[in-house]
């Protein structure tokens, strides 16, 4: 059998014919941003956990082989403690909130001018639940956040910034890799002392592994600096003063542009001309000041990643299920916003069910990752080329 008739059957049996490559960053962050507003605007636990469930599946099917890439489970425990402690507060400091009591706790009196306030008392399924959806909000809001770090790399989204707000891109990338670095170090620190025979688990480990990891962080931290150093960062072009006035006074009519034309779409009671006219005008005189604060930094971009038809596609997912959220909310609040005095059992929507499966296609629209090879599995899968040719 040849090599090419090898490849066919390999295809036929499931294997994607696309070449491997990264997606942009930007499509990723576009994808999760989406599905986090959608997320924010309900209250179901049924949507909420279907938006859960997308994250976990498309992360699953295209996450990297990066050291960061299995640190989505961390972000997924970090929303379940998120919802134990809000509904462990709205036990504790719930007060007199509903009808039907669960349970008693015994409450401690507080003076007369704690007003509102009560420690203890009656808990409530109404306290509880609110609680409870609160906090799942919440935490399928970090799992976006968790998606979106995971499965794009966000020191490549500094390429994509414009030159205007490179300095800012700059310092967000260096914030938005902190987590990853930390599980980094973290998970290389671990395999370091388990190699040595020393406890790399439980809570005795702990302070044995601060201490490399925080040196490890201060390592990457002095290496980022003279990194940025060598490469001439910060370092800007003469621009006449009439220049960075005129820059200036377009970012800011381009700012309160946007502000003034949102606030227009957002109230049904204000004219017209303050809706989409004043948010046009924004946008355009930011752009312009973008563009001319952009020649101040005179920047090249190696490889710069392309914005093709998968972005388009995966990007385009995360807004429609914004959009079907929206447009649910509009049409049916209660279902979306299920009430919890009285408490009310949770049912799906169907427009933000559709939305939020629809934001399940980049599991397959997006192309499939580019995975390390290691020098074993290279040479075996050359033997196993060579013997099928």
């Amino acid at each position: 059998m040849t090599i090419r008739g090898s490849l066919q059957r390999r295809g036929t049996a499931g294997f994607d014919p696309r070449l491997p490559r990264a997606l942009h960053p930007g499509a990723w962050w576009v994808w999760a941003v989406g599905l986090a507003t959608a997320a924010s605007r309900t209250t179901n636990p049924l949507l909420l956990g279907l938006i859960i469930g997308v994250l976990v599946v498309v992360v699953n099917a295209r996450r990297s082989d990066a050291p960061w890439a299995g640190m989505f489970r961390i972000y997924l425990l970090a929303g379940l403690v998120v919802i134990v402690l809000r509904v462990g507060l709205r036990i504790v400091f719930g007060g007199p909130y509903g009808t039907h009591v669960l349970f008693t706790l015994p409450e401690i009196p507080l003076p007369d001018w704690a007003v509102g306030v009560s420690i203890g008392g009656p808990v409530t399924l109404e306290s509880v639940m609110a609680g409870f959806y609160d906090g799942l909000r919440l935490a399928t809001t970090i799992a976006c956040v968790g998606a979106a770090n995971v499965l794009a790399d966000a020191r490549r989204l500094l390429r994509s910034v414009p030159n205007a707000l490179h300095e800012v891109g700059a310092a967000l990338v260096v914030a938005l890799t902190v987590a990853p670095q930390l599980v980094e170090s973290l998970l290389r620190v671990r395999r370091a002392r388990r190699l040595r025979g020393g406890r790399s688990t439980g809570i005795r480990s702990i302070p044995g592994l601060m201490l490399p990891v925080l040196a490890d962080a201060l390592d990457r931290s002095l290496a980022l600096a003279a990194a940025m150093d060598a490469r001439g960062y910060g370092r800007l072009t003469a621009l006449p003063a009439r220049a960075r006035h005129m820059t200036s006074a377009l970012v800011l009519v381009g700012l309160g542009g946007v502000a003034v034309g949102l606030y227009g779409l957002l109230d049904a009671t204000s004219p017209g001309w303050l809706g989409l006219p004043m948010l046009a005008i924004g946008i355009a005189a930011g752009a312009a000041g973008l563009w001319l604060g952009g020649r101040r930094v005179a920047r090249t971009v190696y490889r710069p990643d392309p914005w093709q038809r998968d972005e388009t596609l995966v990007a385009g997912a995360g807004i429609v299920a914004a959009a079907a959220m929206w447009l649910a909310g509009t049409i049916a609040p209660a279902a979306v916003n299920p009430s919890v005095m009285p408490p009310a059992w949770p049912v799906l929507v169907p427009v933000a069910t559709v939305g939020i499966l629809i934001a399940l296609l980049p599991a397959w629209l997006a192309p499939p990752v580019r995975l390390a090879v290691t020098t074993a599995q290279a040479h075996s899968n050359g033997q196993a080329r060579t013997g099928e040719a």
